[in-house]
């Protein structure tokens, strides 16, 4: 009897080379890397230019406003025959129109202290009811000490 052997039969595997795939990646991931221009491109910026002919004196952008140094006169005692006058809270107020230069003299710039430019902007604020000879006086102790910036603003109450 023969034996009948079986033939064992190996069924072919299909096997898929990942190699040239990995590397055809890698090449379109080069290719695109080195093709790829990752800089800026122009941009167009708006641009607000001074007329010709215009002022030639350029804004500073970054020039901060100067808050203005309010002098507040005042008539009082019942005659209204007493000056009084007062500044701003963070100042130390004068007693009369010679306290009121001293200040402004020790606080020009220039002085030790200097927190005023001669060009500061002052303003007189007179009470509605102040005599106008007391309003004149202070103005003309801010002119004595230099300031050329002296304005009168609406009386306030």
């Amino acid at each position: 009897m023969i034996e009948h052997r079986k033939m064992e039969r190996k069924t072919p595997r299909v096997g898929l080379n990942l190699t040239p795939m990995i590397d055809v990646v890698f090449q379109l991931l080069i290719y695109f890397l080195l093709a790829t221009n990752f800089a800026l491109g122009e941009q167009v910026f708006r641009m607000d230019l001074p007329e010709r002919g215009g002022s030639s004196m350029i804004d500073d952008p970054f020039d901060i406003p100067e808050e203005p140094l309010r002098i507040r006169v005042l008539s009082t005692a019942p005659d209204r025959q007493t000056l009084s006058i007062n500044l701003q809270s963070q100042y130390p107020q004068p007693s009369d129109l010679s306290g009121l230069e001293r200040f402004l003299r020790d606080n020009r710039s220039g002085a030790e202290i200097g927190l005023f430019l001669e060009d500061h902007p002052i303003r007189i604020v007179p009470a509605p009811d102040t005599r106008w000879a007391h309003v004149v006086d202070v103005f003309n102790a801010v002119i004595r000490t230099g300031y050329r910036s002296v304005h009168f603003a609406d009386p306030e109450s």
